[in-house]
C-alpha cells in the first residue's frame, strides 16, 4: 500500500493522477472531499498531521509514503514517528533545493533541513526530492495579468531554474514504485534559469497581448506577502528572494532528464498547458 499526503496540493495531486491504482493507493487528507483526480478504487481517508490518532489509521498496512508538509512546525516529527511505529518501509519526502546551499539560513530552509535529518535518522528507507521553485508559482500573477496586463515581482531580472511540478510528480512516482531510490537525493530543476521578465514575455507571446513586468521594491513585496503569511515566514521568503538576486537559484541540474530519460519541461510548455488561468474570459 502506498500512502500519499498533500494530495490536494500542487505536486501531490499530480502524484495521485500518475500512481497505478493496482498497486494499492491510499490518500490522506484533512478534508477528503477536496481530493480530485484519483482513480475510483483509490482509498481516501481523513488524516491530520496534528492528530496522531488519525495518522495511525492512515498508515495502517502502508509500505511506502509520499510525504509533503508545508507548515513550519512539528508535522514531520509526528508523522515520521507514526510511520516508523506503523512499519512503513520507505518514505519519499518533498523537500527543497535550498537545503543543500550552506548560504541559505532562512527559517523555512532550516526547518526543511531538520525534517530531512529526522527522516534520514528514522531507520526507515528514505528518498529526498529537492526541487527548485515551482513553475506554477507564476499562477500568483494570474489575477493582475487578467485585470491589468501586469506581472508584479520582486527582482524581476533575477533568474530561477524553476521546475514543472509534473516533472516532480513523475520522479516521485518512480521513487515510490521502483527499486534503487532508497538513500538517494534527487535535485530537480527545469531546463534553464528564467527571470520574471522572461516569463512575462513568454506569457505575453502565448496570450497574444502586451504584458509588462512591474518590479516591486522590497517593502512593497513585504507588505504584499504579509497579507498571506505570518511575519516569520514573510522574512524567510524575503531572505530567499535575496539569495535568488545573488544568483543562488540559477543552477540547472540534470536530475529530471537523468531520472526520466527525457528533457525537463520548459516554462513555455508549462505556460501553454495552463494558459487558461491567465486568459481574460
Amino acid at each position: 500500500m502506498i500512502l500519499v499526503t498533500g494530495a490536494t496540493g500542487t505536486v501531490g495531486r499530480e502524484v495521485v493522477r500518475r500512481l497505478p491504482a493496482h498497486l494499492g493507493v491510499r490518500i490522506m487528507a484533512r478534508d477528503p472531499g477536496r481530493v480530485s483526480g484519483a482513480d475510483p478504487t483509490t482509498e481516501v481517508v481523513h488524516g491530520d498531521f496534528a492528530d496522531p490518532k488519525s495518522l495511525v489509521g492512515a498508515l495502517r498496512g502502508v509500505s511506502a509514503v509520499f510525504l509533503v508538509t508545508n507548515q513550519v512546525g512539528d508535522d514531520d516529527v509526528r508523522f515520521i514517528q507514526a510511520a516508523r511505529s506503523a512499519g512503513a518501509r520507505h518514505v519519499v519526502k518533498l523537500s527543497a533545493a535550498a537545503v543543500a546551499d550552506s548560504g541559505a539560513q532562512d527559517l523555512i530552509t532550516r526547518w526543511q533541513r531538520r525534517n530531512e535529518d529526522l527522516l534520514c535518522g528514522s531507520g526507515m528507507e528514505w528518498t529526498l526530492l529537492r526541487p527548485r521553485s515551482f513553475m506554477s508559482n507564476s499562477l500568483s500573477w494570474a489575477a493582475s495579468i487578467r485585470s491589468d496586463g501586469v506581472v508584479r515581482a520582486l527582482y524581476g531580472s533575477s533568474a530561477n531554474s524553476c521546475v514543472d511540478p509534473r516533472d516532480i510528480a513523475d520522479v516521485a512516482v518512480r521513487a515510490l514504485t521502483e527499486e534503487g531510490h532508497a538513500g538517494r537525493v534527487h535535485t530537480l530543476t527545469g531546463p534553464e534559469a528564467v527571470t520574471a521578465v522572461e516569463q512575462t514575455a513568454c506569457l505575453a507571446e502565448l496570450l497574444g497581448r502586451p504584458l509588462r513586468c512591474e518590479e516591486l521594491d522590497p517593502q512593497q513585496m513585504r507588505t504584499a506577502l504579509r497579507e498571506r503569511y505570518p511575519s516569520a515566514v514573510v522574512e524567510a521568503l524575503m531572505e530567499s528572494a535575496e539569495r535568488q538576486r545573488e544568483g543562488a537559484k540559477a543552477q540547472v541540474e540534470t536530475g529530471v532528464p537523468a531520472l526520466l530519460g527525457r528533457p525537463a519541461g520548459s516554462f513555455r510548455r508549462w505556460a501553454t498547458d495552463h494558459l487558461g488561468a491567465f486568459a481574460v474570459v
